[in-house]
């Protein structure tokens, strides 16, 4: 898994998610696996079916969070500030429309789309500088040309 760039914000965010998971999340998912066994047969119990497919995505998230910890960078992107890297706010001019995203994990925004650097986009930014312009292929298949427009540290 490749690295990615988190804030300190976001690492603590995530720590505590993950927590919160192994513990309160994992007792409530067992509490109504439980509850839903002793409604007796388990092949027409709906709420035991619910309940450990509930589990399923509950253990998923934990693996999925355990991971990103593992291999995150905690704190300030490295790289010049006129230069596109990981973990920046990036404005971009794509077909004469302004659009700014942040470049690495979905995890570190809510309010901000996010692409990856392994997205056709991210991956086309990557290393840019401002007024510097890029072209990629789309998942349709066109080509489209991007111009960075500003980079910004995300904080």
């Amino acid at each position: 898994m490749p690295k990615t760039w988190l804030t300190q914000e976001a690492a603590d965010r995530l720590q505590a998610e993950l927590s919160e998971l192994e513990t309160t999340g994992r007792s409530e998912v067992v509490k109504k696996i439980e509850a839903a066994r002793a409604e007796g047969d388990l092949k027409e119990n709906g709420g035991y079916h619910a309940a450990r497919e509930e589990q399923g995505k509950l253990e998923a998230r934990i693996r999925q969070l355990k991971a990103l910890l593992e291999n995150a960078e905690i704190g300030t992107p490295v790289g010049a500030s006129d230069e596109v890297s990981p973990g920046m706010k990036v404005t971009v001019e794509i077909m004469g429309k302004e659009m700014q995203f942040l470049l690495g994990s979905r995890e570190i925004a809510s309010d901000l789309d996010v692409y990856s650097e392994q997205s056709p986009l991210g991956a086309a930014v990557l290393g840019a500088k401002i007024g510097e312009s890029r072209t990629y292929t789309a998942p349709n298949g066109k080509s489209i040309t991007v111009k960075v427009v500003a980079t910004d540290i995300f904080a």
